[in-house]
Formats: C-alpha cells, sequence, structure tokens
C-alpha cells in the first residue's frame, strides 16, 4: 500500500496544481475507496497536491465530517416525517435496543401530541434497550422493558413493530443488533406489521441469504476477531432479518418496499 501511495505521490507531482482531476488517480491506485458513501457531496477526493500544508488539510476533513453529520440529522428529520403518521392515537409499540432513528421518530410522534406507549427489549447482552427506555420517559411517553425471550409474548399486545437496522443489504434485508430477526419472526405470526426505519447512507453492497452468509467481520467485535480461534462458542452481536418479514422501510429517499432497495442501490452506485 505505501509503494502505491508513494507511485501515486510522484504522479500527483508530475500532473501539477492546476490539474482539476485530482479523484481519479487516487481511486485509481486504491479502489476500495469505490466502496465509500455514494453521496456525491462526500465523494469528493481532494488530491494530497493541492493541499498547501497540513492545516489545510485539517480544515478540509473538518468541513466535510460536519457536512456529514449535518446530512445524518437531516436524514433523521425526513425519516421521522415520514414514519410518525403511521403511529396512530393510542397505539402501541414494540421495539427492540437503542436507536436514534428511532428514538427520533417517536420524538416527533410526541411532538404532534400523539398518544402511544412503547415496549422496549432489554436488549442483551450490553442492555442496549435500558437506554432507550430512559431517552423515552424524558420524553414523558410511558415506556415498559421487557425481557429479550418475551417478544412473542408481548406482541400479543403491541399494534406495530418498529426498529432501526446498522444496515441495509441490496436484496432489501436488514442487518441489526441480534434478536431483531426473531422480533421479525414473532410478528410475522401475529399478522404485526414490522417497519424499519433507516438513513440511506445505511445501504450496503451485500447479499447474504441467510446468516451463515453474513461475513464475521459484521458478526463479531473485532477484540473477539483477534482474541477467539474458535467462533462457533461465541454469541454474534448482530443477525440477518430477510426482506420477507418486513413490511416497509421508512428512508431519507421516501418509504421503500425491501424490492425497491435494489433499485435504490443500483442509483446510488452508478
Amino acid at each position: 500500500m505505501s509503494k502505491l501511495f508513494n507511485n501515486f505521490l510522484k504522479r500527483q507531482q508530475s500532473i501539477g496544481a492546476n490539474n482539476s482531476s485530482y479523484g481519479s488517480p487516487l481511486i485509481h491506485d486504491f479502489p476500495k475507496l469505490k466502496t465509500l458513501n455514494p453521496d456525491q457531496s462526500l465523494l469528493s477526493i481532494t488530491g494530497v497536491s493541492c493541499l498547501q500544508d497540513l492545516s489545510r488539510c485539517k480544515k478540509v476533513m473538518e468541513e466535510r465530517g460536519e457536512l456529514f453529520l449535518e446530512k445524518i440529522s437531516m436524514s433523521r428529520n425526513k425519516v421521522a416525517k415520514l414514519c410518525h403518521t403511521f403511529i396512530k392515537d393510542g397505539a402501541k409499540i414494540l421495539t427492540h435496543s437503542y436507536s436514534r432513528v428511532v428514538l427520533r421518530v417517536l420524538e416527533k410522534a410526541a411532538a404532534e401530541k400523539k398518544r402511544f406507549s412503547v415496549y422496549v427489549t432489554e436488549s442483551q447482552p450490553d442492555a442496549a434497550g435500558r437506554q432507550m427506555a430512559e431517552a423515552l420517559k424524558k420524553l414523558n411517553v410511558p415506556v415498559t422493558v421487557v425481557l429479550d425471550a418475551a417478544v412473542g409474548y408481548v406482541l400479543e399486545k403491541v399494534d406495530l413493530v418498529i426498529v432501526g437496522a446498522e444496515g441495509v443489504v441490496e436484496s432489501g434485508g436488514i442487518i441489526n443488533k441480534i434478536g431483531t430477526y426473531q422480533m421479525a419472526l414473532c410478528s410475522k405470526a401475529h399478522n404485526k406489521p414490522f417497519y424499519v426505519v433507516a438513513e440511506s447512507f445505511k445501504f450496503v453492497r451485500l447479499y447474504p441469504l441467510n446468516q451463515q452468509d453474513v461475513p464475521d467481520k459484521f458478526k463479531y467485535k473485532a477484540d473477539t476477531l483477534k482474541s477467539i480461534r474458535n467462533l462457533s462458542e461465541e454469541h454474534p452481536v448482530i443477525d440477518y432479518t430477510p426482506p420477507s418479514l418486513i413490511t416497509l422501510l421508512f428512508t431519507d429517499l421516501g418509504v421503500l418496499t425491501p424490492s425497491a432497495v435494489s433499485d435504490e442501490l443500483i442509483k446510488l452506485y452508478l
């Protein structure tokens, strides 16, 4: 990698500071950059030779970081605006673990003076669901923390399920905190709508067919991969939920059916 980068620097110096095509040679030498987030405003790559000094480079990185954070916030607001209309007055909602997008949706619904209550799973092994419960209590939303094993029992009481996603794959399925898959299965069995809320930058070019198809680097923490040789004895931190179990996906690109996700990915990456 260092040899490639040195070759790039030499070629960049020969191109000259007036050449506007700084991104293409960098992507040529580092093909992995092609897999970065497809948002055009974030993909613009600045050549090393056009930066006068390190402080200028730092400023560019800070500006793009701030822009990215701004876009994330805008994306969540768009998702909340689309999804909160599906929460009817008096609704009972089940959610899983802690999700900032789900929280934004429920916050929007509460701001619209809708009356609803939430069941949130404890979400072991880190009990992230309790963090979600505390956030909802601050919004004066009635919330009950339930055991992960009680999902099937609770689903008889709820009207809909809303979960976040750590990744939305090409098939329209999602990768999310362990326990999401069983929640989707139970929702299907009880004929309850299973909604996913996620920003479009979480769309990934991955097509798993089952749990075993998800790469280990996603299923286990980095320190686990480094220290444990026999992963069969370890518990994964995420699971895969197939598109057949998902009712709708609410994104900043609009409300999508699982089958429409692949079309959006084509638009983003081509």
